[in-house]
Formats: C-alpha cells, sequence, structure tokens
C-alpha cells in the first residue's frame, strides 16, 4: 500500500539500507520479539454474494506448524516511514494451486505505529522445475527453508513494481540465490536522490518489457505493464503477469480484497497493539468518550484490531477508529482498489490505467487474482476486476469507451457497488490529495492514454 503514497509524496525506498538475517542460534541469544507460533490449520473461504460482486472465494490452507526459530532479521529501510517489523519477522507459507503455485507471507508495518498489513511473495514452479518468484519478502532463515523445502532451483527473482516496501527485500533475497536472474519493473527510481539499482544490492538485472516475447518464461507466463507519467514525485509503475496454465492473474497493489479475519502471518501482540484506544483513536472518535480500559487478549480485541489496520492502511484518517465495525463492512469482502492507489495515482492517470485494465480483460481469461497483499487467491475473473476499476468511467465519460465485450460491459456497470467508499472516512484522504494538488506536490489530472 505504500505505492501510491511513494509515487505521490513519499520515497521510494531508503538512504541506507541494513538487510541482515541472522541464525537462529542469533535469535535464541537475543531472545527474540515475538514468541507467537502458528497453529497448522485450515481456512477455507466461504462463498460470498455481496452487492456487485458474486462468487468471490478466497482460500487459503497453512501448511505447516512454524516455529519461532530463523525469524530474525534487522530492517531499518524506507525514508521517512521506515517498515517493520524491524528484527522479527514470521513467515508463513500456502499452497493456492496444488503443485504449481504458493504463497509466502510475512507481517508488513508502517513505521513505530500499530499499523500493519501482510505482504506476500508468490512463487510458481515453471515446467523446467525451477521456480519464478515474485516480489521477494525478507529472506529470513525461515523464509529460504521454505523455499527450499519446494525441492526446485530458484531461476527468476522478479520485481513487479518501483515500490520500495517490494524494492528492498530482492538484494538480499537474490543473494540466497545467487544463480537466479533479476528481473525489475521499468523506470526505477527512488527519493530523495535517485539512486541506481545496485545500490540497493541489485546487481545483473533486466528491464520487464511490455508483453515482451524474448522472456524465457513466455510460453508459460505473460506480462503487461502499467507505466504512467509522473503523478508526484515521480511514476507510478506496476507489472501484471497471467499464469497461462493455473488462469491466474499476478499484481502488486492494483486491486485488493480485504478478509474479514486477520491475515495469520499478523501477530497477536500488533493485534493487541492496534486494539488500545491511543492518540488516533482519540481523534478519530467523532467526539464520543473514548474508554481507557486494558486491552484483554480475546478474539474480539484481535478482531477490532484489525479493522482498525485496515481503515487506516486504506483512508490514512478514517472518520471514525472508536467504532470501525461500519465501515470495515462496507469495505472488506470484496474486490477494490485501494482508496488511497484511486485517490493518489489511478485518478490522475484514468486513461492509462484504462488501457492497462482493458488490455488484462481482453486478453486474459484468469479465474483467481493473486495481489501482493491482503488475502490470495482471490477467485475471480474479469466481470469482477473490471467492477473494480468502473470508477474510470465516470472520470473519463466517454472519451474513452473501450470494453472487450457487452457481458463485460453489464457486469462492470452493475458492479460500480463494488467500488463505493464511505464518503466520511475519505474526507481526510480527499483532503490530503486537494492540499498536494494545491501545492504541486500531485497533479490533478494527467493525460496518460497510450498512443
Amino acid at each position: 500500500m505504500a505505492a501510491a503514497i511513494s509515487a505521490a509524496i513519499s520515497p521510494n525506498t531508503a538512504i541506507v539500507q541494513k538487510n541482515l538475517s541472522f541464525p537462529s542460534s542469533a535469535y535464541q541469544v537475543l531472545g527474540g520479539f515475538s514468541k507467537r507460533s502458528n497453529l497448522d490449520s485450515k481456512f477455507v473461504g466461504r462463498r460470498e454474494k455481496k452487492k456487485g460482486l458474486v462468487g468471490v472465494v478466497v482460500a487459503s490452507a497453512s501448511e505447516r506448524s512454524i516455529t519461532g526459530r530463523g525469524r530474525f532479521y534487522i530492517n531499518f529501510t524506507g525514508f521517512p516511514f521506515p517498515l517493520g517489523p524491524f528484527l522479527n519477522r514470521s513467515t508463513t507459507r500456502t499452497e493456492a494451486v496444488k503443485d504449481s503455485i504458493w504463497l509466502f507471507e510475512q507481517e508488513q508495518a508502517l513505521g513505530f505505529s500499530s499499523v500493519s498489513t501482510n505482504i506476500r511473495m508468490t512463487v510458481i514452479k515453471l515446467k523446467s522445475g525451477g521456480l519464478w518468484i515474485h516480489a521477494p519478502i525478507a529472506p529470513t532463515k525461515e523464509c529460504i527453508q521454505l523455499v527450499n523445502e519446494l525441492d526446485a532451483s530458484v531461476e527468476h527473482i522478479v520485481l513487479p513494481t518501483f515500490a520500495y516496501e517490494h524494492k528492498i527485500f530482492v538484494g538480499p533475497f537474490s543473494r540466497k540465490f545467487p544463480r537466479a536472474q533479476i528481473w525489475v519493473a521499468p523506470r526505477q527510481w527512488s527519493w530523495p536522490i535517485d539512486l541506481p539499482l545496485e545500490f540497493f544490492g541489485i546487481f545483473r538485472s533486466r528491464a520487464l518489457k511490455d508483453e515482451d516475447d524474448s522472456t524465457p518464461w513466455v510460453d508459460e507466463i505473460e506480462q503487461k505493464v502499467l507505466s504512467s507519467p509522473e503523478v508526484g514525485i515521480g511514476p507510478y509503475v506496476e507489472v501484471a503477469f497471467y499464469h497461462k496454465r493455473s488462469r491466474s492473474l499476478l499484481v502488486t497493489d492494483a486491486v485488493i480484497f480485504v478478509p474479514k479475519q486477520p491475515p495469520e502471518c499478523i501477530s497477536k501482540e500488533s493485534l493487541l497493539a492496534a486494539a488500545k484506544n491511543g492518540l488516533a483513536v482519540k481523534l478519530l472518535s467523532k467526539g464520543k468518550q473514548v474508554p481507557e480500559d486494558p486491552v484483554i487478549d480475546n478474539n474480539l480485541n484481535r478482531q477490532k484490531g484489525w479493522e482498525r489496520m485496515v481503515l487506516q492502511i486504506l483512508f490514512l484518517g478514517p472518520s471514525n477508529l472508536l467504532e470501525p465495525t461500519a465501515s470495515f463492512g462496507q469495505m472488506s469482502q470484496k474486490l477494490i482498489v485501494s482508496p488511497i492507489v484511486k485517490t493518489l495515482v489511478f485518478s490522475k492517470v484514468p486513461e492509462k490505467v484504462r488501457d492497462w485494465v482493458d488490455r488484462i480483460t481482453k486478453d486474459w481469461p484468469f479465474r483467481r487474482i493473486i495481489p501482493a497483499h491482503f488475502a490470495a487467491p482471490i477467485n475471480a475473473g474479469r466481470s469482477e476486476f473490471l467492477a473494480a476499476f468502473a470508477f474510470l468511467d465516470e472520470l473519463l465519460g466517454e472519451r474513452f469507451v473501450t470494453r472487450p465485450s457487452l457481458s463485460l460491459l453489464f457486469a462492470s456497470f452493475m458492479g460500480k457497488a463494488a467500488s463505493y467508499f464511505p464518503p466520511d472516512d475519505m474526507k481526510t484522504l480527499s483532503s490530503l490529495d486537494e492540499f498536494l494538488v494545491s501545492v504541486g506536490a500531485v497533479k490533478k489530472t494527467v493525460s496518460g492514454r497510450k498512443q
């Protein structure tokens, strides 16, 4: 979710990067910071029937019990918002498509706040028997062990975006697999100094090209690049991929599906910290009396913490953190474009985004979507994907109407409710956007139609 803010107002990378993984013995000496262990269990999403979105199923199966060993990892990167956890990262692995696609997840916190979400690495086994890795995460000993358990060599490591939350782990991760070829999204940049990729430990990389038919994986995985003009201090770049055999669409931040319950990788400590009635809750309580009772560890408080996290991630300053359930209910269990990405990025370059979305839905008959955050895999196809981007039609009017088929046009029209955002929650984000436009930090609109 940092991608939109990065493109508009905040940095893409850190000036100083120290990503060090330690053996489990070092972790034990230092005592660790989280003793949470993930129980070996299975979570299978139920078929949901929501207004504007029918039949989206979120399925995840936990493969193994994760111990506390090998999770120590130092990470103080991302100016001015370093990304935590700073010393400890738990990794979970799930099998999304049998013997073909695996999802690796870690907790990702915004600086020293109590706001966390999950960050996801997707691993695909190619016909060659090697592994194709999308958006690497922190290469802790535990994470690398989980990759090695797949009993296949890592052939390709892919950075699908410019965003620092994904970029910072490519160098450290690639050093664990020195024979792998590194591929990066085009037009990489950093702020306040535009540094070369080598500064971040990314060597021997090759640029990902739009609809490139010369990649080693072209017979199995296709790609389409969204490369926008600068919407603020830099361009927004994201590469979408389509795995043909499983009919899976891989994106980074383009769409999300917020699950009702928190991802398994987010610790109970983080959830309970978010459930506390701190300063943010007092400021965003609609003037109601805020109790200062201690937070007891139970499912109710863990759920409250998750709902507060989500609303802060999506809106920056939601209207009511004291009672988050109503707004959370409107934003969860459906495929949407994040309000931040919509407001600060996609609304600035609607023609570029429409080109990209239409090419994806026209050429790729996908039936599941795997984003880099929140729930995955999402059992959704072209109709639901178009519905999530219905706001583009309102921005473009009749200037740019090119739907792949009448059925998808109807699905998009009927799915406008899927992109509905509570107006009260949007006020802070809208005010921020107006301020950034007024001071010239963000452009009001950018003509970006593909020629």
